[in-house]
């Protein structure tokens, strides 16, 4: 099979699309040595780390038609490389349904609330319009919860819809962490309103006022962050390099995800494969399992933030459920299933 895999979240510098793309390409590649895989975009992007001689990089558009590359000049790239498939993992596929096509739906965000996103108008307008004509020959989310809202809100067949958990890269190890001042707490992802920094802030200074603990919130900070400044304690570490974050998840006292709503939660199984405990809302019990704890307002965050600091055991007892809960997910697992997706998607398309 030859599959071309659109890339264009891999011109980002962090975050959750990069991973996913990133990590199923390469597990891919792997995965089966006798297919084919070709990451193509009209925007640079950086090629995975580590990629096998059968994951390449495709062409870009040759000419001004080309730049219109949904319509028109994906398609062309594909039949120059000969493409059996198209993957799209980032809520689109090319327009026009030439080929069979997987579209990944992460989460439903982009629908539920208008100051989730503020530059997310192109995928309300555009994904839509995907699923309900059937272009996208099939659909892949991230854990059942994601496929349920999808099939109710668009009215999907049930059999288009398969989820597909995602993996904590397989280089993120539990190591010795320089030692710090302080212990601190951690929050993974970019800053944005639906995660609900405000009120893990809020509750970091209810127990900053018995325990000398920093809050560290490392991440991207898109444009329409909430405004959060640095005080004593609180440190915004922005974006931080892959090969930073094992010790950064290994050093944290706990991982605090109070997110109002997530598609899964793919920095909880990184946390919990570093032996990490979790903290977080119920908006990522898909990922955490019951090796997470989970809390929804901010003063039970600040008693579960309490626990953390004032009971060794309470900490040593989480590690090893994260631990346990880590090894449940791989990316080899995601990668054979995707292609089980593949597979299904030319045997419709060919009907």
């Amino acid at each position: 099979m030859r599959v071309a895999i659109e890339a264009a979240s891999l011109g980002l510098s962090s975050g959750g699309l990069a991973r996913y793309t990133s990590e199923l390409s390469l597990a891919l590649a792997r995965c089966f040595p006798a297919d084919e895989f070709f990451l193509v975009s009209d925007q640079p992007f950086r090629m995975p780390e580590g990629a096998p001689a059968n994951l390449r990089r495709g062409g870009v558009p040759r000419n001004a038609a080309e730049r219109r590359w949904w319509i028109w000049g994906f398609h062309r790239e594909m039949n120059r490389l000969g493409i059996d498939l198209v993957h799209g993992p980032d809520f689109a596929v090319p327009y026009i349904p030439r080929r069979p096509s997987v579209l990944t739906l992460h989460d439903l965000s982009p629908w539920m609330d208008p100051r989730w996103h503020h530059g997310a108008r192109r995928v309300r307008r555009r994904t839509p319009l995907l699923l309900d004509l059937g272009i996208a020959t099939m659909i892949v989310t991230p854990g059942d919860a994601v496929r349920r809202q999808a099939i109710e809100r668009f009215r999907l067949q049930p059999d288009r819809v398969v989820a597909i958990p995602e993996a904590p890269a397989p280089w993120l190890r539990r190591v010795d962490p320089p030692l710090r001042e302080k212990p601190y707490f951690l929050f993974v992802g970019t800053l944005e309103p639906r995660k609900n920094l405000s009120m893990l802030v809020t509750a970091w200074r209810d127990v900053r006022r018995r325990h000398a603990v920093d809050l560290v919130l490392a991440g991207r900070k898109r444009a329409d962050a909430p405004p959060i400044v640095e005080e004593p304690g609180l440190i915004l570490m922005g974006e931080v390099p892959d090969e930073k974050l094992p010790e950064l998840y290994s050093g944290a006292l706990a991982l605090v995800c109070p997110s109002l709503y997530e598609g899964f939660g793919l920095p909880v199984l990184e946390a919990m494969q570093c032996g990490t405990a979790v903290i977080a809302s119920s908006a990522v019990a898909e990922a955490g399992g019951d090796a997470a704890v989970y809390v929804d307002d901010a003063e039970a965050l600040a008693q579960a933030m309490c626990q953390a600091l004032e009971q060794p055991e309470w900490v040593a007892e989480r590690s090893a459920l994260s631990l346990a809960r880590a090894k449940e997910f791989s990316w080899e697992r995601t990668a054979r299933l995707t292609r089980e997706v593949y597979v299904e998607a030319r045997r419709r398309f060919g009907n």
